[in-house]
């Protein structure tokens, strides 16, 4: 082994040096509460995490967007919180950030808003420095911005604005500097809301002004309200006293000119499915376009699966098909649902193959998720029906057999127990010789949690999407009747049929069969029911806040 400062002899090679990774800290804002508003920086550094540190559990929500991935193994900490509710002081936080940092790799520390500007994340960042550890911020939209905006306060019209963070106490003192003009804005707890009131009234702004107080900023939960400066503290005081709010949570207090114009610029609140549970009765996954789609019209989905999917009876057909396959006794595979493409994709790995297995076959996806699947596994369809998502719609652009520029006249269908011979049917007429083969079963899934079974039955569901019969038949099967207040929305004839059959009154259809055209479907129906309500002079309420007459309940 060589020593600095010792020459080597010449010709003498040494070994390149290797430094170990240095460990680093990466301090992230999330914004108020809506992922959506997560950077790409914050969504790639989530990514490349090995290990992911919380302020509140809450945040766990941004893991269910779909653009937000956690690598394999990656573990997610929430900081411990104090007796009395507190988060831990800056110097217990940063012991536990050099904990997991000391470790080795890229810890995230997730924070809300704005990390410098909302957090007081700066004791633990200097920790870092003292502890030899790298750090660096991912900026966030800070609280004191973004939660105006999403209450509809235009901050550009604000006659003068002033901005106060006040997550520990507020001073008279302190309030004495307040602006007595133009709008004001202060974030601090629900604990402190009465006090920071008091304080603006007593910094000089009169108690006519208008005051806006605004809960769960950025999130679907976000609740506002209005009223004189003066009977502010009486609104608020009656309000959390019907909700139970916790007092650490984090709340806004807006007072000032930009507050008057609310009415006409109120945007998120007053999205067609804001505030609405929806009951989707199919897995996560399969769901997953929808429920994004049904987010972004402010509705909170709760997935339900109906059926469970499971390998065929007799693997030999499906072991045929592959070998087939492989060997190119076929000119096209089409797949009708992602867990056909789940299937074979299985099957391909079991005998050691990926997808260059289906290099030189046309390939089929009866829908844009399907083809989704199918992109995801790297392989981009040739067939994507360009109208109607269906079986029916894939047949109907499907190219007839020609002798002269089509080799081989196969086609390969995998599929569910239970599918219908629409497809093939419609390809057979069209000259084609098709192999339809079972590649996995349905079956009914487990009955939901009784929670769940007791919301179904009692209403607590704004909404229900079918997206086929067999949803319809299973719900009912393992969960009972969706009460009579629930609106029913079914994504084609077929399955609304279903519903008439099970006594089930059918409230949306879309008008193309397609999950994200269903989720557009129920949002145009709730926002037609809202400006009715409006129209005749009745207070908006959800689905789920109607009374129930007499109890009466679909049968």
């Amino acid at each position: 082994m060589s020593s600095p400062g010792i020459p080597q002899p010449a010709g003498t090679l040494t070994a390149p040096h290797a430094p170990a990774a240095r460990s680093r800290v990466i301090f992230v804002g999330t914004g108020p509460g809506d992922p959506d508003l997560l950077t790409l920086g914050a969504v790639a550094a989530i990514a490349e995490a090995s290990a992911v540190i919380l302020d509140r559990e809450h945040l766990r929500a941004m893991f269910d967007h779909p653009a937000v991935t956690v690598g394999e193994g990656v573990e997610i900490h929430v900081l411990p919180i104090q007796p009395s509710g507190k988060m831990l002081p800056p110097s217990q936080r940063a012991k536990q950030v050099l904990r997991l940092a000391g470790e080795g790799g890229r810890v995230v520390r997730l924070v809300s808003g704005d990390p410098f500007m909302d957090s007081a994340v700066a004791d633990e960042a200097a920790a870092c420095v003292r502890g030899g550890i790298d750090f660096e911020v991912i900026p966030g939209v800070s609280h004191l911005t973004a939660v105006p905006e999403y209450a509809g306060i235009s901050l550009n019209n604000a006659g003068g604005l002033h901005f106060v963070s006040a997550p520990d106490r507020v001073v008279k003192s302190q309030a004495a500097q307040w602006a007595t003009q133009g709008t004001l804005v202060i974030s601090t707890r629900a604990g402190l809301l009465v006090e920071a009131i008091e304080a603006a009234r007593a910094s000089g702004r009169p108690d006519e002004e208008s005051g806006l107080v605004t809960y769960f900023g950025g999130s679907i939960e976000q609740d506002t309200l209005a009223g004189p400066l003066g009977q502010l503290a009486e609104i608020v005081t009656a309000h959390e006293a019907d909700r139970e709010i916790d007092p650490e949570e984090p709340v806004h207090l807006m007072v000032g000119p930009a507050v008057e114009q609310r009415d006409d610029l109120s945007w998120y609140e007053t999205k067609p499915l804001f505030g609405w549970r929806v009951l989707v009765p199919r897995t996560k996954d399969q769901a997953g376009p929808m429920t994004n789609r049904l987010r972004t019209y402010g509705a909170t989905s709760e997935e339900v699966p109906t059926i469970s999917v499971e390998p065929p009876r007799s693997p030999q057909q499906m072991d045929k098909a592959i070998r087939g396959l492989v060997e190119g006794r076929f000119e096209w595979v089409a797949f009708t649902s992602v867990n056909a493409v789940k299937a074979v994709r299985e099957k391909l790995e079991d005998y050691g193959l990926d997808a260059r297995a289906l290099s030189g076959l046309k390939v089929a996806a009866v829908g844009r998720v399907t083809a989704g699947a199918l992109r995801d596994w790297g392989i981009e369809p040739d067939l994507v029906p360009s109208g109607e998502q269906s079986a029916a719609g894939l047949a109907a652009e499907w190219p007839p057999y020609d002798d002269v520029l089509d080799p081989i006249n196969r086609v390969f269908l995998p599929r569910a127990d239970i599918a219908t011979e629409t497809l093939s049917a419609g390809l057979s007429k069209l000259g084609w010789v098709v192999e339809d083969v079972t590649a996995y079963r349905t079956v009914r899934a487990a009955p939901p949690p009784a929670p769940t079974r007791e919301a179904i039955k009692t209403g607590q569901f704004d909404a229900v999407v079918f997206t086929s019969s067999s949803t319809v038949r299973n719900l009912v099967g393992i969960a009972g009747k969706p009460h009579a207040t629930t609106v029913i929305a079914v994504i084609g004839p077929a399955t609304a049929r279903t519903c008439e059959e099970h006594g089930l009154r059918v409230d949306v259809m879309a008008p193309n069969p397609g999950a994200l055209e269903l989720a557009d479907a129920l949002a145009t129906f709730a926002a037609e029911r809202r400006d009715a309500l409006i129209a005749a002079g009745e207070k908006v309420i959800k689905p789920s806040q109607t009374k129930r007459a007499n109890g009466r309940r679909r049968s």
